[in-house]
């Protein structure tokens, strides 16, 4: 499947297998991508909006200048992604039980995303934008978020020990939750 400046509107694509597919400048409003399969395909300036993709499969896809616009995206794996041009920005979206382990994520925006049980292991989250995430259940182990903005952001568990956060930006009271990685009482 090929497609350029087009728009898709409630398109279910739920278990299709759309592998090898090339989409341009293309914007996806309410269409769901249940258990699609996408290998190697390629999206350039894409705009996912109010979508769900659920368990898709990413094997080899380019996600270049992706925007997800109230999203659902349940059981992702982003890390099989090419990541020569990966690129991707989210705002409002619902980010659950994925992964983003690894791939290099620098100055991304999750703006106001509620992001459950997602991993962010080993990421380069150098200026990422968190600002008003949910975090809950959310894995950050060796990932480097200098200059990441997480101000509003609630429910993190960051070690400030195993984590690099030079120039992070954070929010009273929740930047308290650091303090919990170093074995302090404060009373």
């Amino acid at each position: 499947m090929e497609s350029e400046n087009q728009t898709f509107k409630k398109e279910a694509f739920g278990g299709r297998n759309l592998a090898h597919s090339v989409f341009s400048h293309v914007r996806f409003e309410g269409c769901d991508f249940t258990e699609t399969k996408l290998t190697s395909s390629k999206f350039a300036a894409c705009v996912f909006v109010k979508c769900t993709l659920g368990l898709v499969k990413l094997d080899g896809v380019r996600l270049h200048d992706v925007s997800f616009e109230g999203c659902k995206l349940v059981g992702v794996n982003f890390t099989p992604c090419e990541r020569m041009f990966f690129s991707l920005r989210f705002k409002d979206c619902l980010i659950d039980t994925c992964n983003f382990a690894t791939l290099d994520l620098k100055s991304t925006a999750f703006s106001h995303s509620v992001i459950r049980d997602t991993h962010f292991t080993d990421a380069n989250l150098t200026g990422a934008d968190f600002r008003g995430c949910d975090l809950r259940g959310s894995t950050f182990h060796a990932s480097n978020l200098s200059k990441a903005d997480l101000r509003g952001a609630i429910n993190y568990s960051i070690n400030p020990l195993t984590n690099t956060l030079k120039g992070a930006k954070f929010s009273q009271p929740e930047v308290m939750a650091l303090l919990e990685h170093l074995g302090i009482i404060i009373e």
